[in-house]
């Protein structure tokens, strides 16, 4: 029996914005809750410290042009961010529960899509979000990556734009259409790659999110293995799955909310939380369509082991 403490992530934010009110469409998402209500964010950011979120993740991951347009970016960009920045800090302040914020930092030009990864416009997105987001931050989150070098382009900002002086976490997609014995990412590259560069790239977390939880234990196992052999168990890993069905090479995230799989119960999210927690994951939560409900289910079970 694994004794490992255990660090619980939120849900999902889109769809916990969606039940309790708040603003929202394509192609905005989740940004329309940020620049129309983001008293509305900071409830949602609530509702997940109340079920026992040790971490919450800023409401931050569709403040770029792909969801926002190209002129409300250009002059929007950095406040809107420190308003998602400020929304968490708010519930953190409001629920007086120690609750740190990490700080979102999507795929620069859209979900799922490393094909339309173009390195020499990064900077002129990523820096208006880092220098919304840095003074509320505890840690970085840079999530939901299918490239590696995305990843490591976004660190090496956040690096030199703060002085590399909180932790910076990465969270890789796996793909999960068509999944093979070897985990990859949906840009095909390898997680044993994607792992190594990291490592050298000094993150201090690596994790998987927004795929199958179906897919994500192979991955875990090879993130141990090469860990292992680099004597990087410091390292921390962790998970938080999605409720989608997998979702294809030509999915976008503005064509509207997918339907969340029936299967994904509290409870049955557990197991697999169970699961990911015996291999060594120490950071679980939950993406799209993981909500409270299964935070709460997670806290209940893991609250002797939580930091």
């Amino acid at each position: 029996m694994t004794t490992h403490t255990l660090t619980l992530l939120d849900g999902g934010m889109s769809r916990e914005l969606t039940r309790i009110g708040a603003p929202f469409q394509q192609p905005e998402w989740s940004a329309l809750a940020i620049i129309e209500a983001p008293e509305k964010v900071t409830q949602a950011h609530s509702n997940f410290i109340q079920s026992g979120a040790n971490i919450i993740t800023t409401n931050s991951y569709a403040l770029v042009p792909f969801h926002i347009g190209e002129e409300r970016f250009a002059q929007s960009a950095k406040s809107l961010a420190a308003t998602a920045g400020q929304a968490a800090k708010d519930a953190v302040i409001q629920n007086n529960m120690g609750t740190k914020i990490a700080a979102s930092l999507p795929p620069m030009f859209g979900s799922y899509r490393p094909d339309l990864y173009q390195a020499d416009q990064l900077s002129r997105i990523a820096t208006p979000l880092i220098e919304g987001l840095a003074p509320y931050a505890d840690l970085w989150l840079i999530e939901t990556q299918s490239l590696i070098q995305e990843a490591l382009d976004i660190n090496t900002l956040i690096n030199q734009i703060c002085n590399n002086q909180k932790p910076v976490w990465v969270a890789f997609t796996l793909e999960d259409e068509q999944p093979s014995n070897q985990a990859t990412l949906r840009s095909g590259e390898s997680v044993k790659d994607a792992v190594t560069a990291m490592l050298n790239a000094k993150v201090t977390g690596i994790l998987f999110n927004c795929c199958q939880p179906e897919v994500i234990e192979h991955a875990l196992t090879v993130t141990l293995d090469v860990l292992k052999d680099r004597q990087a168990e410091h390292i921390q890993i962790g998970a938080y799955a999605n409720a989608f069905a997998p979702q294809t090479k030509e999915a976008t995230a503005n064509e509207g909310l997918d339907e969340v799989r029936e299967d994904l119960t509290p409870l049955s999210y557990l197991e697999w939380a169970k699961k990911w927690h015996q291999q060594g994951a120490t950071l679980i939560g939950g993406c799209c369509g993981i909500g409270p409900e299964h935070i709460a289910q997670l806290n209940h079970h893991f609250a002797p082991l939580k930091d």
